[in-house]
């Protein structure tokens, strides 16, 4: 039977053979197939309606059933599109090691109204306690990314204040979860960020990644060292800055880059908004070898979306990442006190 990803292709190949609104709603269903719940070949057992889906109407649906009665594989997948998990696939992975998503205890990336978020801080809070964290990091857009909403040094310090405010009321309550400032700081391309040192000294936690020159096609591996190598820097966010067909990311000496993570001890993230996956499991594999700490963040801009992080957990199992490499499995005293070293260890050597 076709699996989610095999239908998220199909429909993709569909898109470049239509135009105008047929072609947009065509790639709007792919990339929606990577959070359908279930796999399509499920529901077609269980007689139910594919438009159940999100994206799929009518049209599309008796498409996506002709090829399910006369199955077919898709093409080769363009690299573009190659390597991104199901939610379907990635919820079946995990019940099938129901001890690995049960070492979770936090989400490290995620945004609020403070820069291009829809929920509060509160809110966020709430969805993440629901889900029984024991932390999440609120990472806002710093201020040069000015199309997300970026905020500078004072807005960042009012949040700040927002954020104790609800921590003390977290702590007299019986909910037993931690708000960690952070923050996603914008890094130019010579691994610089745009957010004053004694802003950052502040936070937790400092999220790093690149938003611009993104398409390029030449080696960047001197970008990620001199990120990497930037001291107020603890994850280096969304690594390759790839997007599901829209944007293949970009390219570097990946071992090389791993291991100059692994000598500063500092981390890279799974992204596991859908449409990026990024690191990917073949990457992955590559950071598995050289010992590299990974960081779990779902990206999120709405409360709801905190269950990309299946996408993550799912992703860090296939790739055998050891669980003691991964951020988001330490309990929040051991997860600070990392930090605190990445930090000393960075300004002792300016």
């Amino acid at each position: 039977m076709l699996s989610n990803t095999d239908i998220a292709e199909l429909l993709a190949q569909q898109a470049e053979t239509e135009t105008g609104i047929l072609s947009r709603a065509f790639r709007r269903a792919a990339r929606s197939a990577f959070l359908w719940p279930d796999e399509v070949s499920d529901l077609v057992v269980q007689n139910r309606s594919l438009t159940e889906l999100r994206s799929i109407g009518p049209f599309i649906e008796k498409q996506i059933r002709q090829w399910i009665e006369e199955p077919r594989r898709p093409k080769t997948v363009p690299a573009i599109r190659r390597d991104f998990l199901s939610l379907a696939e990635a919820r079946r992975l995990l019940s099938a090691r129901p001890a690995w998503p049960r070492k979770l205890r936090g989400d490290l990336q995620m945004h609020t109204h403070w820069s291009d978020g829809s929920g509060t801080v509160a809110e966020m809070a709430d969805a993440a306690a629901n889900r029984s964290y024991e932390y999440i990091a609120i990472t806002d857009h710093s201020k040069t990314l000015k199309i997300a909403g970026g905020i500078d040094e004072l807005a960042m310090k009012r949040q700040g204040v927002e954020i104790a405010k609800l921590n003390a009321a977290l702590s007299k309550s019986a909910v037993p979860l931690t708000v960690l400032r952070s923050i996603e700081m914008n890094l130019n391309q010579r691994g610089e960020g745009d957010m004053s040192p004694d802003s950052l000294r502040s936070l937790d936690l400092v999220l790093g990644s690149f938003h611009s020159a993104l398409r390029t096609t030449e080696d960047q591996t001197e970008r990620y060292l001199a990120a990497l190598r930037n001291p107020h820097v603890h994850i280096l966010g969304h690594p390759r800055g790839r997007i599901y067909n829209f944007r293949i990311g970009l390219k570097a000496d990946w071992p090389r880059v791993f291991a100059e993570a692994a000598r500063l001890d500092k981390a890279l993230e799974i992204d596991s908004y859908p449409d990026r996956q990024d690191l990917n499991v073949a990457l992955l594999k590559i950071t598995r070898e050289h010992g590299t700490h990974i960081s779990l963040g779902t990206d999120a801009h709405h409360g709801w979306q905190l269950e990309f992080i299946d996408l993550g957990l799912a992703a860090a199992l296939r790739a055998k990442i050891p669980a003691d490499r991964i951020l988001n499995f330490m309990p929040i005293l051991e997860l600070k006190t990392w930090a605190k070293c990445v930090r000393d260890r960075g300004m002792s050597k300016r």
